[in-house]
């Protein structure tokens, strides 16, 4: 029999989807689950972007510009002149989801071996964009006890070597909810400088940012115009996640004409998608401003209602939509099965990404999950009373 690639066999697999067939089977056998695992906003998509597809004359879906259409980065740019970014189209790409800005990013500054600091816990598929590149992932471990601040400065610099190619950040985070202070990315920017690497960003939640903190681009840092690149998407900022629209920027010239090699290997970003992307940049300030304040709400009552759970530590995100939860289990994907397999509460029960897969330190995280609130506040409260009665009935 033919063999696989070592780098299939090492591909991970996603710790949030791992679960879906138990999920599958408990739904068929009558249960109802409730959805903590993925960050899926159940937020409307803004009509104007839905319009834009429905009402097209287009007689031909044709390729588009492999860097995206100049129309569109240029209302990029706009987007993000109004963030305090100051880009221009030609710094653009606009790739198919953030996913494959980050591929881009990776296949662009890393070969072979290559090493990408990353603080832990992250974003799970940054493991699997790494194996796909061949980069190696050397994590660098914040922890919940001080909210998954950025670790220290000296904790970063042990970890460099010849073969580190950069630091990579998710901002706010994905799964903590962290935002890193104005400082923090000061003190990044110092480290890359010092020692010649790229800082890449993954932005994509920068409009969901609470407690009256703003969000602060590594593009808003000056001196970092040949270090800095930032990773976008459409996907959340205005609940277009099968959209699959992204943008990779950067204002260092040789890195964009780099990616663009890559993003010319698989031709054009959808057409479809970057007329609907397009046109929800006209989405008023008005529609982030009543999703800003659900979301908080959502984050209030969630946090308020496992804090009343025995045993439970959570973590308070100051932006996106995602919290980690330690719970007192020592397997937390044993816990998540178990919660699909043998566990209701009058018909519900609930589905949770286990944490470990969002840490690249073995052992860590085992205690940990993942929540995202992307549900109703009614939905919320439920899930978090299933959670409570499954941790009391759990090991008994």
């Amino acid at each position: 029999m033919p063999s696989i690639s070592r780098k299939g066999q090492l591909m991970p697999e996603s710790p949030i989807r791992k679960l879906v067939p138990y999920a599958e089977q408990a739904k068929k056998d009558g249960i109802n689950v409730i959805h903590l695992n993925i960050g899926q906003p159940d937020i409307k998509t803004p009509q104007v972007a839905l319009d834009a597809v429905k009402n097209n004359t287009l007689d031909i879906v044709a390729y588009s510009r492999t860097e995206g259409s100049e129309a569109y980065r240029k209302k990029i740019a706009g987007y993000y002149a109004k963030n305090d970014i100051d880009v221009i189209a030609e710094d653009i790409i606009v790739t198919t989801g953030g996913s494959e800005a980050l591929a881009f990013a990776m296949g662009s500054i890393a070969d072979t071996d290559d090493e990408i600091i990353i603080p832990e816990p992250f974003y799970a598929n940054y493991n699997g964009f790494a194996t796909a590149a061949g980069v190696k992932v050397v994590p660098v471990v914040s922890s919940i006890a001080n909210n998954f601040a950025l670790p220290p400065i000296e904790a970063f610099e042990k970890l460099i070597s010849p073969r580190t190619r950069a630091i990579l950040i998710c901002n706010p985070g994905n799964p903590t909810g962290y935002l890193y202070s104005r400082e923090e990315i000061q003190k990044l920017a110092r480290i890359v400088k010092k020692h010649d690497l790229f800082l890449v960003a993954d932005e994509v939640y920068r409009e969901f940012t609470y407690d009256g903190k703003k969000h602060y681009s590594i593009l808003q840092e000056p001196g970092l115009e040949q270090h800095a690149m930032i990773v976008d998407s459409v996907s959340k900022r205005y609940s277009m996640c099968g959209a699959r629209i992204g943008f990779l920027v950067s204002k260092n010239r040789d890195l964009i004409k780099t990616a663009l090699k890559f993003a010319q290997a698989r031709l054009s970003p959808p057409t479809y998608a970057q007329i609907a992307s397009e046109a929800a940049l006209e989405t008023p300030q008005s529609y982030f401003d009543s999703v800003i304040e659900e979301y908080v709400e959502r984050r209030n009552i969630l946090i308020a209602e496992l804090q009343k759970i025995e045993g439970i530590t959570i973590a308070r995100p100051q932006g996106a939509f995602y919290c980690i939860a330690e719970l007192p289990v020592e397997d937390a994907d044993d816990f998540a099965q178990w919660l699909l397999e043998d566990f209701n509460l009058d018909g519900d029960t609930v589905m949770v990404a286990p944490a470990a897969g969002f840490y690249a330190t073995e052992g860590l995280g085992k205690n940990q999950i993942r929540i995202a609130y992307v549900l109703d506040k009614k939905n919320l409260k439920r899930a978090v009373e299933v959670l409570g009665a499954a941790l009391k009935r759990y090991g008994h």
